[in-house]
């Protein structure tokens, strides 16, 4: 694997999943993901594309920072992590629980 490799699969860190990115996947038929903070979208588009093998129309970033929580009597900061909202091709489907019945 060359470095560019690692690199473009090293880009996904998570797929996040919450009642908003549900609905925003049935909504828009896109993806939430969590990816590196320092990734940018074409890297992000690249990285979709070859490890889900499917077509990316558009990646849309934001920067969520992290919240201040206390413990006891000191003040803690979560960190900051950036989410990655990609839209699919019409027809294209990457659910994360594909074939998961309830």
């Amino acid at each position: 694997m060359t470095i560019r490799q690692e690199k473009i699969f090293g880009t996904i860190l998570s797929c996040v999943v919450s009642e908003k990115s549900n609905m925003v996947s049935e909504k828009n038929g896109s993806i939430v993901l969590k990816v590196l903070k320092h990734a940018t979208k074409r890297e992000i588009k690249l990285a979709v594309e070859n490890i889900f093998e499917t077509e990316v129309v558009s990646v849309n970033t934001l920067i969520s920072k992290g919240k201040t929580k206390r413990f006891r009597s000191t003040l803690g900061k979560r960190k900051d992590y950036k989410k990655a909202y990609v839209s699919l091709k019409k027809g294209q489907d990457l659910s994360v629980f594909n074939g998961v019945e309830q």
